[in-house]
């Protein structure tokens, strides 16, 4: 397997598309938006030049990968020769299932259709296409280039066959692959998105502050980051969405997404992309500071 496409040039399909590409994989890297393409190649260029100054990597490696990518904003076109595509667009189910119909129609007929959705059932996304044994899930985690983790989700008909090609190749990304079943959430986000909503419910309670409870567990549970900033990392509306799909798809009260969750998203406050949530993100700062919404 050589050939790779990634549909979606947004953080996460830049990350892939910049493993595949690190790995000498030839890449196809599909948006609709001609900017969005050049701001992701703008991306794995200052991704690389990190590597480079880490001496991760070596400079004329630099070159080979940005040399492996080719950008395309029609769907047919990139996918014409892929031996397997990535889809990384907007966590949106509807928009997910509107992708594979397309890759269904365009991708050769021995090629792999993988997801890199967060939670959005892998069963529901292959029933889409005439091909659902060959559909599965590619879960990387963010930022693609430094997390090595990759969760791979079985649907109802997977092959295992695909599942073990999958297997295999994650391992030649220098990534641990680490193989789960179809239902809401799979594992990483079925308990990682709990926890952040408890946070969120601790502070909408009055329980305390944002900088005692992401200090509280950095300190006490040896957490790399507090659950109110890793929230605002991930996307308060990537979380509330993910959210969404495990209430739906469990039907259990403890799924429900805090109010306060609910109305930041309303509201426009994000997180890091855009520019506030439960902390303020000045560029070229490192420093954190809490929105004055919840300041003391």
């Amino acid at each position: 397997m050589q050939n790779i496409s990634v549909i979606g040039a947004g953080t996460m399909g830049n990350g892939i598309a910049h493993v595949f590409a690190q790995k000498g994989f030839t890449v196809s890297l599909i948006d609709t938006q001609r900017a969005q393409l050049d701001k992701a190649l703008a991306t794995i260029s200052a991704n690389l030049d990190r590597q480079i100054a880490k001496s991760v990597l070596k400079p004329e490696d630099k070159q080979a990968t940005l040399a492996s990518i080719t950008t395309y904003t029609d769907i047919p076109a990139g996918v014409a020769s892929a031996e397997l595509v990535v889809e990384a667009a907007t966590e949106n189910t509807e928009l997910k299932l509107a992708i594979f119909r397309q890759l269904d129609q365009a991708a050769p007929k021995t090629c792999i259709l993988a997801s890199n959705t967060s939670s959005i059932s892998i069963t529901k996304i292959a029933a889409a296409t005439r091909r659902p044994a060959s559909v599965i899930g590619l879960h990387f985690m963010n930022p693609v280039p430094v997390m090595r983790l990759v969760e791979i989700i079985n649907g109802y008909a997977t092959d295992p066959m695909v599942t073990r090609q999958m297997v295999e190749l994650t391992g030649k990304l220098d990534k641990t692959p680490c193989v789960v079943n179809d239902y809401p959430g799979f594992i990483a986000n079925r308990i990682l998105m709990p926890m952040l909503n408890e946070a969120v419910f601790s502070l909408y309670e009055g329980v305390a502050g944002v900088q005692e409870i992401d200090t509280i567990m950095k300190l006490g549970m040896s957490h790399p980051m507090g659950p109110l900033q890793l929230a605002d990392f991930i996307g308060l509306d990537v979380c509330l969405s993910i959210l969404k799909v495990l209430h739906d798809g469990f039907g259990q009260p403890k799924y429900a997404p805090c109010p306060l969750l609910t109305n930041m998203v309303t509201a426009g406050y994000l997180g890091i992309k855009s520019g506030e949530g439960f902390y303020k993100y000045t560029p070229d700062s490192k420093d954190l500071v809490v929105s004055g919404r919840f300041s003391s």
